[in-house]
């Protein structure tokens, strides 16, 4: 990692103490914009055409017609990555609708807002080491998913306040878990959950208001390969704290095992299907990346 870090904002590479966006920008204004979180794994990006096609379909959900091509995006994140000497690395990438005049109504976008951010994070893959201090607690909360009706259920947007307010629920937990209006559990505030038991693993249905993440997805063929019964349902919390193993995904996570729910509590050490799912999907990552 340089001294300095530096940001591609607006097709350039800038320090960031340089790196800026205008307050009249509606990304700032009103959360009009998309994103995605990505992991560079010896300086290749884990899943890019999976997290491009994501990202494309967030930006059609919002009418977000920003120009640029997938080959473009990913110049833009290559060439952060090399200015910044990071191989092993978070990187985040927000496209917004630009700086328009303050009104609701947007306009055809003219310039829009790309910024890439990258820091550094551990190697993965089968040499890899956790980026997360130890397992996840959660806790149920009252805050209810929004529901896809109001704003598209798998759209990566910048308006991240529904889990910002389910993050202030928590009491000695850092993750929370947050169910629909129905009260069927949905999935974490930037994690997606699943749980195993004598049936096998299981995870939210995507028909509950869930964002699938592109980890979740590549868990699910994971397990398939591995011919783990796989069921995608509509559970209750109660079905969470009744399992035998508990855990999260995310791209930043990957895997992470659960050791509490709502004060029950797991036992990590004897959790073989996270193990093995941890596995397949650091050999995955060796795979693809190294």
């Amino acid at each position: 990692m340089t001294d300095t870090p530096y940001y591609h904002c607006n097709g350039e590479l800038v320090p960031a103490t340089e790196a800026t966006v205008s307050v009249d920008d509606r990304g700032f204004r009103y959360g009009d914009g998309a994103f995605e979180t990505l992991r560079a794994y010896g300086g290749t990006i884990f899943e890019w055409d999976a997290h491009a096609e994501r990202l494309e379909d967030t930006c059609e959900a919002l009418g977000l017609d920003h120009g640029h091509s997938r080959a473009e995006l990913a110049e833009r994140i290559n060439a952060t990555l090399e200015a910044n000497e990071l191989e092993e690395a978070y990187v985040r990438l927000s496209i917004t609708r630009g700086v328009q005049s303050g009104k609701l109504t947007p306009k055809p976008i003219t310039e829009p807002t790309v910024v890439v951010a990258v820091k550094p994070l551990p190697r993965g893959g089968l040499e890899g080491v956790p980026v997360w201090d130890g397992p996840a607690s959660m806790q149920t909360v009252k805050v209810r998913r929004i529901p896809d009706a109001c704003l598209p259920a798998g759209a990566k947007t910048h308006n991240y306040l529904n889990g910002i307010l389910a993050r202030r629920e928590l009491h000695d937990a850092d993750e929370a878990l947050v169910r629909d209006l129905e009260g069927y559990v949905a999935e974490g505030t930037t994690s997606n959950v699943f749980f195993v038991d004598e049936e096998g693993l299981h995870t939210p249905t995507t028909q509950v208001d869930v964002l699938p993440g592109i980890t979740r997805r590549v868990v699910l063929e994971c397990a398939e390969e591995a011919g783990i019964p796989v069921t995608e349902g509509w559970y209750r919390p109660v079905d969470v704290r009744q399992a035998d193993e508990v855990f999260l995904t995310n791209t930043t996570w990957e895997i992470r095992p659960v050791a509490l729910v709502d004060g029950i509590e797991f036992d990590t050490d004897a959790a073989p299907v996270t193990a093995l799912l941890s596995r397949l999907y650091a050999e995955r990552v060796e795979q693809a990346c190294y």
